[in-house]
């Protein structure tokens, strides 16, 4: 499986990929690089996909993607009845502009 590396190692990214999903799961939705967005939508589509099998084994995996714990807990609450007949695509990035620092390509990424 390929990724984008990102400029970091990987316990930085790692982290990285933890901390976008929590704050994109608290607030559903964020402003970031394409990039990243593209990146952190793979593992926010795993996130959901394991909320909707609910048992317990889906929530100790699906802790492993997302660092915070009482964010798990409400994705694996609400996001299941939200997406009940949806087979996967839960997700939309909306391409915003440059940003104006470094020009890089900004995407506000958000749950359909």
């Amino acid at each position: 499986m390929s990724y984008r590396k990102l400029g970091k190692n990987s316990g930085a990214r790692k982290a990285l990929f933890k901390s976008l999903l929590a704050a994109f799961f608290t607030h559903g939705r964020i402003e970031t690089t394409e990039a990243r967005a593209k990146e952190i939508r793979k593992f926010a589509e795993k996130v959901i996909t394991l909320a909707k099998r609910g048992d317990l084994a889906a929530r100790r995996l699906a802790i492993q993607f997302v660092a915070d714990v009482d964010v798990v807990h409400k994705v694996f609450e609400e996001l299941p009845e939200k997406y009940n007949e949806r087979n996967g695509g839960y997700t939309r990035i909306l391409k915003l502009g440059p940003r104006r620092g470094d020009a890089a390509p900004m995407v506000l990424i958000e749950l359909v």
